[in-house]
């Protein structure tokens, strides 16, 4: 039995091949605005030269967001730079996008959407093997003294690794 891949790209004994993650763009703003309650996977349905724009590292989250619309989840807002060499038959940098999840999966997003205060925003754009892939998350709302509460803790996390370094140094 030989130990190089078959011409399917999968592995002897049914595993498929290990996909490389190549992160693309991602959402910081998305939290620090937002309490993050879950996150899924999905795939986008890009053209050509979004493809080619997205490889070289063109894209921007954070106006983006995701709604579902007749049992179909859309991406909106989500700016992907015009390819530099293409044509006419460039696309458009924020045109809505369709993104493909399971049913069950948009159908409980439906479910949890409806309630207040819940939303859903892109957090990771990224390569996963050859296709492209979207991090979307359920997400509240923070209120502004949450934001305050969280770069303060940030702030009082970041001034005990330097305390604890400095010691490092003076006692060793």
């Amino acid at each position: 039995m030989s130990t190089k891949a078959s011409k399917s790209g999968k592995r002897p004994g049914g595993d498929a091949p290990e996909r490389k993650k190549v992160l693309i763009s991602s959402n910081k703003r998305a939290l620090h605005d937002y309490h993050i309650d879950a996150t899924w996977e999905a795939g986008i349905v890009l053209t050509g030269t979004e493809v080619k724009s997205l490889r070289d590292r063109g894209a921007s989250l954070v106006d983006g967001f995701c709604y579902i619309d007749g049992g179909e989840m859309w991406m909106e807002h989500v700016h992907i730079a015009p390819y530099v060499k293409g044509t006419w038959t460039n696309h458009a940098a924020r045109r809505k996008r369709k993104l493909l999840m399971h049913k069950s999966e948009i159908l409980k997003l439906m479910g949890k959407t409806r309630e207040k205060g819940h939303t859903i925003v892109p957090l990771e754009l990224y390569f996963l093997g050859s296709h492209a892939k979207v991090k979307v998350a359920l997400a509240r709302g923070k209120k502004e003294w949450d934001k305050r509460q969280t770069l303060r803790e940030k702030q009082d996390n970041r001034e005990a690794q330097r305390a604890m370094r400095h010691r490092e140094k003076l006692g060793g």
